[in-house]
C-alpha cells in the first residue's frame, strides 16, 4: 500500500476500571479504500474510533491523518486536524426540527470559524453545496423534509451527507447499519464502497455483520481484546476465519 490516509501504531487504551480495551494496535487504511472492523462486543472496535478522533484518550500510540500527527495536539490544532476526519454514528443524530438540508450543510461549520458561525450561520454557497451531496448520497427529494421525518435508511444518507461536507480525507463509521433494515444496510454499504472508490476517501466501518464485510469491503480486520488477529484482503478471506467475528 502507497503512504495511507490514516495510520494508526501502536495504539493502547486502558479504562480506569482496568479494561484493556486497545493492545498497541495497527492497522492502515489508504486512499480509495473502504475497510471493516470486525470482532465481538467488547473487543475495542468502537474505541479504537473514538481514539482516533480523540473524543476518547488513548494511552499510547500514533494517529496519522495524511501528514498530520493527531495524537498530543490540543486546542485549536486539533479542531483543524479533526476536520480531516469525519465520524458517523450507528444513529445518524441529526438535529431533528431541521431539515435534511440544513443537517447537511451542517457539517461545514467548522471550516467556517467566527461568532456567527457559533449561531448557525453558513455562507450561502455552503447551503448550495449541501444540495449536490444530497443529490450525491441519492436523496435530493429529502432535502427540504424535517430529519424527524426521515426513514432510518434516509437518515443515514443524510449524515453520510454531513459528514462529506467537512470535506474529510477519512470517514469513520461506527455501525452506520445496525438499525437498518438489510435492505437499507445493502444501500448504505454500497454508498460507502462507492465514495471510498471514486472520492478516494479512506472508509474505516465497525459492523457486526461478516457477510455485508466481505461483500462490500475491500479488506477486512478482526479485533479480538483489543488486538489485530486478521487483516486481510475481501478476497482472500474464508468466511469461516469470521466466525463469531460479529
Amino acid at each position: 500500500m502507497s503512504q495511507p490516509l490514516l495510520g494508526i501504531t501502536g495504539l493502547s487504551k486502558r479504562y480506569p476500571n482496568g479494561t484493556q480495551a486497545l493492545d498497541s494496535v495497527g492497522l492502515r487504511v489508504g486512499a480509495g479504500e473502504l475497510v471493516a472492523l470486525l470482532g465481538p462486543n467488547g473487543s475495542g472496535k468502537s474505541t479504537l474510533l473514538r481514539c482516533v478522533v480523540r473524543l476518547v484518550e488513548p494511552d499510547s500510540g500514533s494517529v496519522r491523518v495524511a501528514d498530520t500527527e493527531l495524537i498530543g495536539l490540543r486546542g485549536g490544532s486539533l479542531r483543524r486536524a479533526r476536520t480531516g476526519v469525519a465520524l458517523i454514528f450507528q444513529q445518524a443524530r441529526l438535529v431533528r426540527r431541521r431539515s435534511a438540508l440544513d443537517n447537511v450543510a451542517a457539517g461545514a461549520l467548522a471550516h467556517h470559524p467566527g461568532p456567527r458561525t457559533a449561531l448557525g450561520w453558513l455562507p450561502p454557497g455552503e447551503r448550495a453545496r449541501a444540495a449536490v451531496l444530497l443529490a450525491r448520497v441519492g436523496a435530493s427529494e429529502i432535502a427540504g423534509q424535517r430529519a424527524d421525518t426521515l426513514s432510518g435508511g434516509q437518515a443515514q444518507r443524510t449524515a453520510i451527507a454531513r459528514a462529506l461536507a467537512q470535506r474529510p480525507a477519512v470517514l469513520l463509521a461506527d455501525e452506520p447499519v445496525a438499525n437498518l433494515d438489510p435492505e437499507a444496510a445493502a444501500a448504505t454499504m454500497a454508498l460507502l464502497r462507492e465514495l471510498a472508490h471514486t472520492e478516494r476517501l479512506a472508509v474505516l466501518c465497525v459492523l457486526h455483520q461478516p457477510a455485508l464485510a466481505l461483500a462490500y469491503a475491500d479488506r477486512v480486520v478482526l479485533l479480538n481484546r483489543g488486538r489485530v488477529v486478521l487483516d486481510r484482503a475481501c478476497s482472500d478471506t474464508d468466511p469461516a476465519a469470521l466466525a463469531g467475528a460479529g
